[in-house]
């Protein structure tokens, strides 16, 4: 059996998702909350990456036809979400205490957790890349085998962290914030740079 299909795709996705660049972003998140509910949201923020991916791997080109959108708008909208998020901890540092079970309409699970934390453009864009690239099945199973792993940093991560203490972590929390205000930013640039560019050409 040939594995060169699926290396190939692994690892240009495991690089776009960056599973431990976003590991501080998911502990400052989930902040304040007990072991169950951060586990829980661990899981909607999978299952959250996973349908938008196989979405993606099917019909992506197809939904974005339909819809009329281009990759850079969805850039600029994931940026701006991030972007209210990261203001609101830094300003008012409630965001990491909601609990999901009191907000049918709200969980950071699904945002901005599993999207566009982990489910964002630049994973987007490889999977689509690779599935045109080395077909369905090694993209299928590179996406699979990806968010396992970070199923898995997201389970154990937050126990390392935790040795650090309350106010270590709360300091790394608003770094954290800071920086997400950071990455919002780099993805309404990238985006809005993109749009001018599409219209120039």
């Amino acid at each position: 059996m040939d594995f060169q299909p699926f290396i190939k795709a692994f690892l240009p996705l495991f690089v776009a998702i960056d599973v431990i660049g976003i590991l501080p972003l998911f502990v400052g998140i989930t902040r304040g909350m007990d072991t169950h509910n951060r586990n829980k949201l661990a899981l909607e923020a999978i299952l959250a990456a996973f349908i938008l991916a196989f979405l993606i791997l099917f019909s992506g080109n197809m939904i974005f036809r339909v819809l009329g959108i281009q990759l850079h708008d969805l850039q600029v909208g994931g940026g701006i979400i991030l972007l209210v998020l990261s203001i609101n901890d830094l300003l008012f540092s409630d965001f990491q205490r909601r609990n999901p079970k009191d907000e049918a309409d709200y969980t950071v699970g699904v945002v901005p957790l599993g999207i566009p934390l982990v489910m964002g453009p630049s994973a987007i864009t490889t999977i689509m890349v690779s599935q045109q690239s080395f077909g369905y099945g090694p993209t299928l199973f590179a996406m699979v085998a990806n968010l396992l792993i970070v199923l898995v940093v997201f389970y154990f991560g937050p126990r390392l962290l935790h040795y650090l203490g309350t106010g270590t972590t709360k300091a790394i929390a608003k770094v954290v914030s800071l920086f997400l205000a950071a990455i919002a930013i780099a993805m309404i640039r990238s985006g809005i740079s993109e749009m001018v560019r599409a219209f120039n050409g």
